[in-house]
């Protein structure tokens, strides 16, 4: 007997024409987000939710990224079983100009500051 296909994994997103500024802000509020944003932004690619550096439970950060992505500053997709995670760096350009690289400007910033 076959066994029965699946459908692959999907995992929705907002439109970004429909996601608010407020939306945006607050997701950016949190320091452990920025955090994941900024790991994003320097790698310039695409990581699995296994390589962040955060100091947070596993669980706690599924729920971080949970809410990037209903803000739409992420999108992620399924690679086999190994969920993956992308900056939606152009898509926010266009919608708010200037303000992904000015949060992680100033992250930057502040992070080298404290390690002063």
């Amino acid at each position: 007997m076959a066994r029965p296909r699946t459908a692959a994994r999907t995992v929705e997103h907002p439109e970004l024409a429909e996601v608010s500024l407020q939306r945006v802000l607050d997701a950016l509020v949190d320091p452990v987000r920025r955090g994941v944003v900024v790991q994003l932004a320097a790698a310039g690619r695409d990581l699995s939710c296994g390589t962040f550096d955060a100091p947070v439970s596993v669980s706690t950060l599924t729920h971080h990224f949970n809410t990037l992505r209903e803000a739409g500053v992420i999108r992620q997709h399924y690679v086999g079983t190994t969920k993956m995670n992308a900056l939606r760096t152009d898509e926010l350009e266009r919608r708010f100009p200037g303000l992904l690289s000015a949060v992680i400007a100033a992250a930057a910033t502040e992070a080298g500051a404290e390690s002063s």
